[in-house]
């Protein structure tokens, strides 16, 4: 090895995908998925088949990394790497997106915070303590909930946002709880889950999922699992959230629906 730890073959400084992993914080299976696409290759093998990254190959993976800090999705990072004419435009743009989707947190940040302020009231105390506690909570969570999702994952998850844009994700945020005020007006009324405005409550649930996940199964059982393993989700329930879900499947079950 080199001063820098780096392995030396024949005089050139290497990596093994699990010491590069370790060095730029990205995960071994986000490394294999960049090679599966055709993103990073590794330059070499060891005799074993062991990959090996060269100091190019590092370079490469430091303008990805950069690149999707920007909001970049791994097609258009290939397009750059890749080809000559990618439109220095187009990384302004990507970069003034990020903004404005960071200033979209923020926005909503403060409206939880604003909203814990109302709680409270003026006849109770409220410390600073309260505030930063709520705001670290917000962000756990989201933390929390990306790990249930692979890179790959993510990154499609990332470009259906994009597709959607602000407004459409604001609309569809504000039907969900509307769409579940409904679903649990039903089964406090004991409706039959067969019931066709059930049916047409179940259809649109789908749809609202199937909007989030794309279609994908995989994104789907990942959603599963988050609902099914974690108390509260955006502020909401998992435990009701549930119990609607099973309400929902019934549905779905129906003759007619699946009909």
């Amino acid at each position: 090895m080199d001063a820098n730890g780096r392995r030396t073959e024949n005089g050139a400084g290497s990596w093994k995908v699990g010491e590069l992993a370790e060095r730029t914080g990205l995960s071994v299976r986000a490394l294999h998925y960049y090679e599966e696409i055709g993103l990073l290759s590794p330059s070499r093998r060891t005799g074993s088949g062991h990959r090996l990254y060269s100091a190019e190959d590092v370079l490469r993976l430091q303008r990805i990394v950069s690149l999707r800090s920007l909001g970049f999705a791994l097609e258009e990072i290939r397009a750059s790497l890749d080809g000559p004419d990618f439109p220095a435009r187009r990384v302004v743009e990507l970069h003034a997106a990020r903004l404005r989707e960071g200033i979209e947190l923020q926005r909503r940040l403060l409206a939880r915070l604003e909203a814990l302020a109302s709680r409270l009231g003026s006849a109770e105390r409220a410390s600073a303590e309260d505030f930063v506690q709520t705001a670290m909570e917000v962000m756990e969570m989201s933390e929390r909930i990306e790990r249930y999702y692979t890179p790959e994952q993510l990154e499609q998850l990332e470009a259906r946002r994009r597709e959607f844009g602000e407004e459409g994700i604001r609309a569809v945020e504000a039907e969900w709880p509307e769409l579940m005020g409904k679903v649990r007006a039903e089964m406090e009324a004991g409706t039959d889950p067969a019931e066709e405005r059930v049916q047409a409550l179940a259809r649109r649930w789908m749809e609202l999922v199937d909007m989030f996940t794309g279609g994908d199964p995989g994104i789907r059982r990942s959603l599963n699992n988050l609902w099914q393993q974690e108390e509260n989700v955006h502020g909401i329930d998992t435990g009701e959230a549930r119990e609607m879900g099973a309400y929902i499947s019934r549905a779905l079950a129906s003759p007619e629906v699946r009909g």
